[in-house]
């Protein structure tokens, strides 16, 4: 991935609520449901999620920043060092050794830097504890996953590879909320005969294009034509779970907000389901044709009518 500031298009020195509103603008221009069929775009969304993940979160923000992870969140490994090189001319390999050069070992009087590094890795990184009888269990890793809007409300199942390429599906929860973490107990790194340690899933949840949620309550606003306002009728309206037909009443205006019972955030067990909130949007024709106008000219002779001075303003 490219350097997720150029991805969202700020500064380095954006804040978080500028880093926010850039996703959001993005968002809502990629997303799929915007751009069916379109892969490129769909690609370009996934891009946009994952540099909203990084920069969204202030420590990995910062250890992005200073060089410590990749775009993709990875550690980049040691850099810097002691006198020059750390370990004095010795590497870290994948395998968790050390691969000699030249040079002596300058920690060999402590008993080698093999075994600071592993006292250091078990015991001090990332939740690593050391038990009485000489066993380690063994570190905590934290993954990141982002789930579309509608199934962070509805709850569903997500495939998550963990760092030994294994594959878990993850349970979500109706209703969870955005930074929510789940414990997956025992597949984290393994342990040197303490039990390993866990996975730390943190979920994040993508913006949608139509809707917004308030604690379990979705909210949408509905476009209506100047006939359906007036006359009333039927119309065709999104919902978390699909399209429903709703009665637009005569008269709407805009703002005039309907109801639907039950169509909200999916209940948790043995709770229940929130509501979903419409509120109208009355739209005039673009262009608006002259005989609207014409007639409008007329009619407003004969029926002058201040709203705002209903409105107190």
């Amino acid at each position: 991935m490219a350097d997720p500031y150029q991805i969202l298009g700020v500064p380095k020195t954006a804040t978080a609520h500028e880093i926010k509103g850039a996703y959001r603008k993005l968002a809502k221009k990629l997303h799929p449901d915007v751009n069916p069929g379109r892969k490129d775009i769909e690609q370009k969304f996934k891009e946009v999620t994952a540099a909203y993940d990084l920069l969204s979160d202030a420590d990995k923000r910062a250890r992005f920043d200073r060089g410590e992870i990749d775009a993709q969140g990875q550690e980049r490994g040691f850099g810097g060092g002691y006198g020059g090189g750390f370990g004095n001319g010795r590497t870290y390999t994948r395998s968790g050794g050390f691969a000699h050069d030249a040079g002596a070992d300058p920690f060999s009087s402590f008993g080698g830097m093999d075994d600071i590094f592993a006292e250091f890795m078990g015991a001090a990184s990332r939740g690593g504890k050391r038990a009485h009888t000489g066993t380690m269990r063994g570190a905590d890793v934290t993954y990141s996953i982002t789930v579309p809007f509608a199934e962070a409300c509805l709850g569903g199942k997500k495939r998550v590879t963990l760092t030994n390429d294994k594959t878990v599906d993850v349970t979500i929860p109706p209703g969870v909320e955005d930074g929510h973490k789940l414990r997956l107990k025992g597949q984290g790194l393994a342990g040197a005969g303490g039990g390993a340690g866990d996975a730390i899933v943190e979920i994040h949840i993508e913006p949608h294009a139509f809707f917004t949620r308030k604690e379990r309550d979705i909210y949408a606003e509905v476009p209506v034509s100047l006939p359906e306002a007036v006359l009333g009728a039927s119309v065709t309206v999104p919902t978390l779970d699909g399209q429903v037909a709703v009665k637009v009443p005569k008269g709407a205006n805009t703002g005039t907000t309907l109801r639907l019972k039950g169509k909200g955030v999916g209940a948790a067990k043995g709770g229940t389901a929130g509501d979903m909130f419409v509120k109208l949007k009355v739209v005039l024709p673009d262009p608006v044709p002259q005989d609207l106008t014409d007639f409008i000219e007329k009619w407003a002779k004969k029926n002058a009518y201040d709203p705002r001075k209903k409105a107190g303003i």
